[in-house]
Order: structure tokens, then C-alpha cells, then sequence
């Protein structure tokens, strides 16, 4: 991992001197391969392109302090180093920190995430795919492990490309249950590394009808099926046709209690809605998961603001990831948005990160490489915001439970209150 001014870091996590000065990044074009004028991310540009003290405090600003302090970078060990360089992943570490209290010990949990592209043709057998896809990540996760990575969480639906663009129902084949091949596949590791496991998978419901859900299996550190949460919001903008294939979730908001804190998976377009990030909250998440495939064009400027809200809004730690890469499908697709047919979604941008609930985030890993990210999260963090910005105790709950109870009446009206002189203007 990079810890010196002036360098960028590889995507194997080795060290090479970019060019000086913001002169080179400034003439450099965007390249198709995912990158920022030839920078695996925004970080890595600013850090080129600006003099260190600059640099420092430019990233004070997009990154926040943790504890009045920059992130601290984390010394994995060369188990989990070599296995970076060896395939070819960007592997970053970093330490979230809480202030010392007197009843209670640190509360510190390893957490990873997994950004990778696809692995095979999307006109490969199913089979062909998904299985190359466990020989991609397989690596990965075995340097997660090394890692000593406590929980470890991978995009949505990571056991295919993301096809639900095309409207072609031949993906619903990826569809399995939720005790299928990919979660023995990782059931495995759980148990060597003790470590849970969210696992965002296409999910067949073979007692409802056979019925597609898009679904995070959580796995216990025992190699056990904990639970699972489907998908509460489902997109309907762009490329992003998903009610072809599957509808809105119907497991609520639920947090799951395991061995290192409590979590929950808020997948996806979830976090477009403020009041779904409330609901893990309220049901006492210490760490949202938002496990994601989006594209730059859409959303990447609303990527780096989102989750970090919600992780200042309900005081806990945020864990975002995304795919990386442009997949490619065999045949044109329109979406009704006037644009001309296409055979891929666009690019996705990877750019996945930690977000804590005193605003501080990581920097993103690359914007077009397969990585893992880890983190060291100190739960402790959560309650000690909530005692510094009281948004619980200040929140209005019977306010907003009564507008939302009038909001879904037919006779529903809103509460406006018309300058009378306006009116009087009008008429």
C-alpha cells in the first residue's frame, strides 16, 4: 500500500513515482480503459498532481478526518500482499479509530470488500461462468483471509454479468437457490478463515413458485446460513430494466447479529433512499453492506456522497462496492430512452470504500481494477456519535410516522401554506 506523497499505487499494491506536477494529469485524455486521465482513481490524480502539504489538506476536505486524524494505512501481511501481485488485484488497508473509553474496550472489526469484473464471454455456458468467476475471486478471498478480514462482503450479483440490461430472460439461469453452488463455494471459506461472508446472488425461490429474487445470502463464520435480505428497491431508469426479471423484496429491513457486530445489506439502488439506510438504524446495524453494479455515466458523482450520508445520518459504518469493467452481450438492447442500440451498460467504476459515521471515508479503490479493500472498523465509533450529534434523541419520529400515515391516504393532502397575496395577484 501507497504511504508515501508523490506516489501512486499499482494495482498489485506496489509503489511507482507518477508524474510530477498536475501538468501531465491536465493533457492526459480519458481512456476507454476505465481509468481518470491514466489514474486508477481520483485519489491517486490528486496525489501526483498536488504538493504534499496541498495534497494533505485538499484530502482533509474530500476525505474527512477520523478522530481529528487522516486515516491510518494498514500492514497486511506478505501472505495476503503476494496473492495481490501474483493476480493482479489492488489490495488496500486502512484503520478506522474511536476515542479510548473507560467501560469498554475497543470494539475492532476487519472488514474487506471485493470489486472484480466478470471472468468469461457473457455468451459462455452458464456453468462456464459462474465457475470462472470462482476461479477469479477464489485468490481474492484467500487474501482476505490472510488478511484476518472478519467479514467480507462481494458485489451484487457477483456470480454473473450483469445482464438484466438486455430484458433477454436467459438469465434468469444464473438463478439458484439460496443454499445453491455459489454459497457451498463459499461456505468453505467461511470456515477456514472464520470469517462471514455476504453473498449477493440471483435467487430462485423453488418454494414460491420458482419466483427470482435479487438476494445477499449472509454466511456464518461457522460455514452456517445466517439469513438472508432481499432486495427492498428495484431500479427502473436507463439500462437498468431489473423489474423485468425480479420485483421489491419482502424481508423488511433485516439486521443480522453475528459474531463481530451486527450487520445488514442494503443492496444497491437501496441507497437512493434515505429512509431504507433509517431502517437498518433503527434496528440497530453497526455496519450497512451496499453491495452494487452501477455505471459512470448515471451515478458515479452521486457514488462518493451517498453512503457516506447515510453513515453520518445513523451512526454506523458504511461499506460500499461495486463492479468494475464494460460488459459486453451478444445482442443489441434498447431501453426506451431514445438512445441508439448498444451492446453493453456502460462502464462500471469500482470505486469501492469504507464510509464511518464521524464523515471520515477512505480513499476508493480503482476505478477499473479488480481489489480488495479492507478495513479496520472500531465499533465503538457508532455509539460515540450518536452521543455527540444526539440525532436520535432530536429526531422527530412521531412527526415523520404521522405525515407518512396522511402521505398514504387517497384524500392525502399536502401541508402548503399560500402567501395570501399571491392569490390575490392572480386574481
Amino acid at each position: 500500500m501507497a504511504k508515501e506523497e508523490g506516489r501512486a499505487e499499482t494495482s498489485n499494491g506496489n509503489l511507482q513515482v507518477d508524474g510530477a506536477g498536475g501538468g501531465d494529469a491536465q493533457q492526459s485524455k480519458p481512456r476507454l480503459d476505465g481509468s481518470i486521465c491514466g489514474f486508477e482513481s481520483l485519489h491517486h490524480l490528486l496525489r501526483s498532481s498536488l504538493e504534499p502539504e496541498l495534497f494533505k489538506e485538499v484530502s482533509r476536505l474530500l476525505l474527512g478526518l477520523n478522530c481529528g486524524k487522516q486515516l491510518d494505512t494498514i500492514a497486511l501481511p506478505e501472505s495476503a500482499t503476494s496473492l495481490s501481485s501474483k493476480h493482479d488485484f489492488h489490495l488496500q488497508a486502512y484503520g478506522f479509530h474511536a476515542d479510548m473509553e473507560s467501560l469498554r474496550e475497543p470494539r475492532i472489526v476487519r472488514c474487506g470488500l471485493i470489486q472484480n469484473s466478470i471472468a468469461a464471454s457473457t455468451s459462455a455456458p452458464v456453468l462456464d461462468q459462474r465457475r470462472a468467476l470462482f476461479q477469479k475471486l477464489k485468490p481474492v478471498i484467500d487474501s482476505a483471509g490472510a488478511s484476518g478480514v472478519n467479514i467480507l462482503c462481494l458485489q451484487e450479483a457477483w456470480t454473473m454479468p450483469f445482464g438484466f440490461c438486455t430484458r433477454e430472460k436467459r438469465w434468469c439461469e444464473f438463478a439458484e437457490p439460496a443454499d445453491g453452488e455459489s454459497t457451498q463455494f463459499l461456505q468453505d471459506f467461511a470456515q477456514k478463515y472464520n470469517m462471514v461472508i455476504i453473498s449477493p446472488i440471483l435467487e430462485r425461490d423453488v418454494v414460491h413458485g420458482e419466483t427470482v429474487w435479487n438476494t445477499a445470502v449472509v454466511i456464518g463464520n461457522h460455514g452456517n446460513i445466517i439469513g438472508k435480505h432481499r432486495k427492498n428497491h428495484i431500479p427502473r431508469v436507463g439500462d437498468f430494466n431489473e423489474s423485468t426479471y425480479y420485483m421489491e423484496g419482502n424481508t423488511g429491513h433485516p439486521v443480522f447479529e453475528t459474531e463481530f457486530g451486527k450487520i445488514a445489506v442494503n443492496i444497491c439502488y437501496g441507497r437512493h433512499h434515505p429512509l431504507n439506510w433509517l431502517a437498518f438504524g433503527l434496528n440497530g446495524a453497526e455496519i450497512v453492506f451496499n453491495p452494487s453494479a452501477t455505471v459512470g455515466e448515471l451515478s458515479e458523482p452521486m457514488w462518493p456522497i451517498e453512503a457516506r450520508n447515510a453513515a453520518i445520518a445513523n451512526s454506523y459504518f458504511v461499506g460500499s462496492i461495486n463492479r468494475v469493467g464494460t460488459e459486453t452481450f451478444p445482442n443489441a438492447f434498447t431501453s426506451g430512452d431514445g438512445k441508439p442500440e448498444h451492446n453493453d451498460f456502460g462502464h462500471f467504476y469500482g470505486s469501492s470504500h469504507f464510509s464511518a459515521p464521524d464523515a471520515s471515508c477512505t480513499p476508493s479503490l480503482s476505478r477499473y481494477k479488480n481489489g480488495l479493500l479492507v478495513a479496520d472498523l472500531d465499533l465503538n465509533l457508532c455509539r460515540q456519535l450518536k452521543d455527540k450529534w444526539c440525532f436520535r434523541m432530536t429526531a422527530r419520529y412521531e412527526l415523520y410516522a404521522e405525515m407518512l400515515a396522511n402521505y398514504l391516504k387517497p384524500d392525502f393532502q399536502p401541508q402548503i401554506v399560500s402567501d395570501p397575496l399571491l392569490h390575490k395577484k392572480l386574481a
